[in-house]
């Protein structure tokens, strides 16, 4: 069963670790651009936030949440109009970001056990919407710290978001419009540590094994398969590294191969 306290701890921690980078930036340093088309560093962290947000609406209040959706503009501007929406001075966009984890993390927490909250085209526990902001929080702090020519030091942290990734192994096909496989894949990645980090079942002929950072960077499309250390061994494998996504919606603009032009 999934500590959701140690799971929300690990959240802010990995929150802190971004508010660390960003926190000290001149503010010139905020309108830097993103491997994201058209996204600085503050439209990463004001994405953050309004995704925090709109979290929270759906950890306490089911209407607005749906209220959000259903009265957006342009539906499939959802996301970036959040963002812009969100955008504020440094100094107010931090103070934002921060007051709305701190809420989201304190209404998961009370949330009743077994229920089920309203996301985009799904339903979460608790802990997977925990989990989601998690993956969410350090995808996005990969774009930051790219824009900022700076390497983050991979943590513990990642299991989550590699066991994100192979929860989703679905609704990558699904998103994709590909046929969603029967046949099981093995994971068995290389933690941070120097551990190995295993899912699925142990005889599986499809497989991927890999570095563990390698994994979560295919899974939030921060970085092309061949750019990564990842093997995969049989046909349901190999397809599923061109569609991993462990993110809710549609697919997302997938980053290109290093040295080609950017994908939108």
């Amino acid at each position: 069963m999934v500590d959701l306290t140690a799971l929300l701890a690990d959240l802010a921690a990995e929150a802190e670790q971004l508010d660390a980078l960003v926190a000290p930036l001149p503010a010139e340093a905020w309108a830097r651009p993103t491997p994201a088309p058209g996204w600085t560093v503050a439209h990463q962290i004001a994405h953050l936030a309004w995704t925090d947000h709109v979290a929270h609406l759906a950890a306490t209040d089911t209407a607005a949440f749906f209220a959000s959706v259903t009265g957006a503009p342009d539906p499939s501007r959802l996301v970036d109009d959040g963002a812009e929406a969100f955008l504020a001075p440094p100094d107010a966009l931090l103070v934002r970001w921060r007051t709305g984890r701190t809420a989201l993390a304190a209404a998961l927490a009370a949330a009743p056990a077994g229920e089920k909250l309203p996301w985009y085209g799904t339903r979460m526990s608790p802990a997977s919407m925990a989990t989601a902001r998690l993956m969410e929080t350090w995808a996005h702090g990969e774009d930051v710290a790219d824009a900022l020519g700076v390497r983050r030091t991979p943590t513990g942290r990642l299991r989550h978001v590699a066991h994100l990734g192979f929860r989703t192994l679905g609704h990558g096909f699904a998103a994709h419009g590909r046929a969603v496989p029967t046949a099981p894949v093995r994971v068995e990645l290389v933690a941070p540590d120097g551990d190995t980090w295993a899912f699925g079942p142990e005889d599986a002929p499809d497989r991927v094994t890999g570095p563990a950072l390698d994994f979560c960077l295919l899974v939030t499309q921060r970085r092309h398969r061949t750019d990564l250390g990842l093997v995969a061994t049989g046909p349901v494998a190999d397809e599923w590294l061109d569609v991993a996504q462990a993110f809710a919606g549609p697919p997302g603009g997938k980053r290109a191969a290093a040295g080609s032009e950017v994908l939108r």
